[in-house]
């Protein structure tokens, strides 16, 4: 069987896909990276981040019981 052709910024995506997926913070997954900033991990990335406003309202709303 051949497999198809995967680019290295492929690879790159789905790791930081599967990251985040598994609750990776996001300063951890920009260290991985190599990139100076989580800014810029979050820029890139961010789009994949999501159920976080719910997750802090949770939060709070545990707290405030």
């Amino acid at each position: 069987m051949k497999l198809p052709a995967v680019t290295f910024h492929a690879l790159q995506h789905t790791h930081v896909s599967v990251l985040i997926n598994a609750g990776v913070d996001i300063l951890t997954i920009s260290r991985r990276l190599g990139h100076s900033k989580a800014a810029i991990t979050l820029d890139v990335y961010g789009h994949l981040i999501g159920g976080t406003d719910e997750a802090a309202a949770n939060a709070i709303a545990g707290v405030l019981k």
